[in-house]
């Protein structure tokens, strides 16, 4: 049995970045290491396929100051909603920031009654693939504490 662990002071959290359940793709957990690597964070970057229970597991162990859910497949939305509604079920992880971002649509970006729904569901904020998408994450990234950079 392994012992608990403990709670990472503000600035070592690391950020969980996950693909979705379906969404083999890699290109964009890569990118997005190292975008969040460039603002300061360490990453936990658990890959392509990211089953809920994974996902889970290590949110209780790494304690993230972020978790990041993206889609390149369009199945984001679908995929997204079972993730954090399983996240969620867990009251350690109730206060975690979880967004998803990317590819969110087979047909396209989501529509707003999609993205309250991720929202209402647990998803701190909600980023589509567009340009204005990308520049929002990186605003809030540079609201997050971070390390020093050397």
């Amino acid at each position: 049995m392994s012992p608990s662990p403990m709670t990472p002071t503000p600035g070592d959290q690391p950020v969980l970045v996950a693909g979705g359940i379906s969404d083999s793709h890699t290109w964009n957990l890569v990118y997005l290491q190292l975008l969040l690597e460039e603002h300061g964070h360490r990453v936990v970057n658990l890959g392509p396929c990211v089953p809920e229970d994974l996902l889970i597991a290590e949110a209780l162990a790494h304690r993230p100051a972020l978790i990041v859910v993206s889609s390149v497949n369009g199945h984001g939305y679908h995929d997204g909603m079972r993730t954090v509604t399983r996240l969620r079920e867990h009251p350690e992880l109730a206060d975690v920031p979880a967004v998803i971002g990317g590819k969110l649509g087979i047909a396209g970006p989501c529509g707003t009654e999609e993205v309250t729904a991720l929202r209402d569901a647990g998803y701190t904020e909600v980023f589509d693939d567009s340009a204005e998408g990308v520049a929002a994450f990186r605003r809030m990234l540079d609201t997050l504490p971070q390390r020093a950079l050397v």
